[in-house]
């Protein structure tokens, strides 16, 4: 399997191309279909963190952690090997040795700090140095993975990723007992494989879970889980919203209409009857859900009203922010999405993230035509 070779297969959906002849698409009348080879395919950096490489990730000089961070990951690329093609070459010799003798200490590194420190850019450019050609290694977020299993099936999985160089996972988390049992199995067996891990987080590997469910009762599948990597800790401030201007104040629904009916490839939607739709469609589709959209565009956004509703959001936002699609809205501003009990209960890392990454997109809409 290779990322480079030949044309990929395209999601389909019910809705026509945004900024077609009949003015802007609605989100809400996608149903996107997403084939399991695509789903391979696709594991590769998002388009924003396309070109990142550790050269154009800029450490904060007040935070050395920043600097480190390029360091030891630079290292560790530079220690994965030669990235040989196929397990009859080199590659393979290197794989039957590591499933002959279990490497000694972990064989990843877990990128843990606040939203906004740059882990995914660092995560990303650890995937461009890594050796290996672009169909011997992945890059994913955690939500993609746990499709990946469940469109393909646990083996087949493991067949597929085992012939890897290098898995980078963004975004782990666990929300629920089975993705803990099945996340740590399915690592557990790649590293047997030979295949080394990267992962992004704003919770430490054995602190995964907290505030979620109830941990302690798979302490060994959390503790196995922080057994494969080497945490990497990276302090600063979000870098988002280093010296920029405060984001703009939502318009009102007519601005936000003129705006979608002027920019070509806009969709336009109401937010309360998105929300909705993202409860009939799988999270990891979210970015087929976006194809070919330049501009989203909601009017009437409101406080989430529940926590699943909130989640779903959270991925929407990120998908949204890897694809560079700015989002001009009216209602609330997105500091206001989520309720004071949500930021501070136990995904409150995760609205933290969606509410500075959908205010980034609020400023890049601000060159959005108005109609």
């Amino acid at each position: 399997m290779s990322s480079t070779a030949g044309p990929q297969p395209q999601a389909r959906t019910t809705a026509s191309r945004p900024g077609g002849e009949d003015g802007p698409a609605r989100l809400c009348a996608r149903e996107p279909h997403v084939p399991a080879e695509r789903l391979v395919a696709e594991l590769v950096p998002p388009p924003r963190f396309g070109g990142a490489r550790f050269s154009t990730y800029h450490p904060d000089p007040a935070q050395p952690s920043q600097r480190e961070a390029v360091e030891r990951l630079s290292s560790f690329a530079g220690g994965l090997g030669d990235g040989g093609d196929g397990p009859s070459g080199l590659r393979g010799l290197f794989r039957r040795r590591a499933k002959a003798a279990a490497p000694a200490g972990p064989r990843g590194m877990y990128l843990d700090g606040g939203y906004g420190v740059g882990k995914t850019h660092l995560l990303a450019s650890l995937w461009h140095a890594a050796p290996a050609a672009p169909g011997r290694k992945a890059f994913g977020t955690f939500v993609e993975l746990t499709h990946l299993v469940g469109a393909l099936g646990f083996q087949q999985t493991v067949r597929t990723l085992s012939d890897h160089q290098l898995l980078c996972i963004d975004e782990f988390e666990l929300d629920d007992p089975g993705d803990t049992v099945l996340v740590s199995s399915l690592l557990g067996k790649l590293v047997e494989a030979g295949v080394a891990l990267a992962a992004t987080s704003n919770t430490l590997p054995g602190k995964l879970g907290e505030g979620r469910f109830a941990a302690a009762d798979f302490l060994r599948e959390i503790q196995g889980l922080a057994a494969h990597f080497q945490p990497l800790r990276i302090d600063g401030e979000d870098y988002r919203h280093r010296g920029l201007p405060q984001a703009p104040e939502p318009g009102d629904d007519a601005e936000v209409t003129r705006a979608a009916h002027a920019t070509p490839g806009a969709s336009l939607d109401d937010f309360p009857a998105l929300l909705d739709h993202l409860s009939r469609v799988h999270p990891s589709r979210y970015g087929a859900l976006c194809e070919g959209v330049d501009a989203v565009c909601l009017r009437g956004v409101t406080p989430v009203p529940d926590q699943s509703t909130a989640l779903r959001l959270v991925v929407l936002a990120d998908r949204l922010y890897d694809r560079e699609i700015p989002v001009l809205a009216s209602g609330v501003p997105f500091d206001r999405l989520f309720s004071e009990e949500m930021l501070r209960g136990g995904y409150r890392k995760k609205y933290f993230r969606a509410i500075s990454r959908l205010t980034a997109l609020a400023r890049e809409a601000k060159h959005l035509p108005e109609g």
